[in-house]
């Protein structure tokens, strides 16, 4: 009698935060260091910024490209932020690299965590915080994207998000980034 191992299917895990606090460097990593896990792409209505590249960071479509996407059901979540534009997670993609075994990744809000939580209620929830809003500030400014106006629209988004956190399976404070990094590992090895 042979055994033949069965593919097994691939986790849904969720990285939220607040801005700047450091989710996306921490994915990045993660999925750099295990083959198994994968980003899921998202959708977004917003212009590239400078350095990002489309199919890589984001797939960049116009509003009514998105808005057409959200009724053919293409999506698993999305929301509209940030001054009127949309972030959304393909639902094939995603679907796709989870029964083929892949650990998916999906960087999204807190009202996007939610919705796909209700759908895959065995999805892990990590909400990644920056050791204090000062720092917040401080890495938004660095940044440089944003005007006055938008910084303060952000903080208020993060204190939002922030009341959110009992909703997640895990909080991680990103003070030290190596730090951060082994928590995160630690938790999904731990829900494995």
């Amino acid at each position: 009698m042979s055994c033949v191992k069965k593919k097994t299917r691939g986790s849904l895990i969720i990285i939220s935060g607040t801005t700047c606090a450091g989710k996306g460097t921490i994915i990045k990593k993660l999925v750099e260091k295990n083959p198994d896990m994968c980003l899921s792409i998202s959708y977004t209505s917003r212009p590239i910024r400078k350095g990002e590249v489309n199919g890589v960071d984001y797939y960049f479509v116009t509003q009514e490209e998105f808005e057409r996407k959200i009724e053919n059901g293409d999506f698993l979540e999305y929301a509209e932020v940030h001054y009127g534009k949309y972030y959304g997670t393909p639902r094939k993609e995603t679907e796709e690299l989870l029964a083929s075994g892949k650990d998916v990744i999906l960087e999204i809000d807190v009202q996007g965590a939610e919705q796909v939580k209700k759908m895959f209620p065995e999805t892990v929830l990590i909400f990644i915080m920056a050791p204090s809003m000062e720092e917040v500030k401080k890495r938004i400014k660095e940044r440089g994207a944003e005007n006055n106006e938008q910084i303060i629209s952000r903080f208020k988004v993060a204190y939002q998000e922030i009341n959110e956190i009992p909703k997640y399976n895990y909080v991680v404070v990103n003070d030290v980034l190596d730090d951060a990094l082994l928590k995160v590992e630690s938790i999904l090895i731990s829900e494995k």
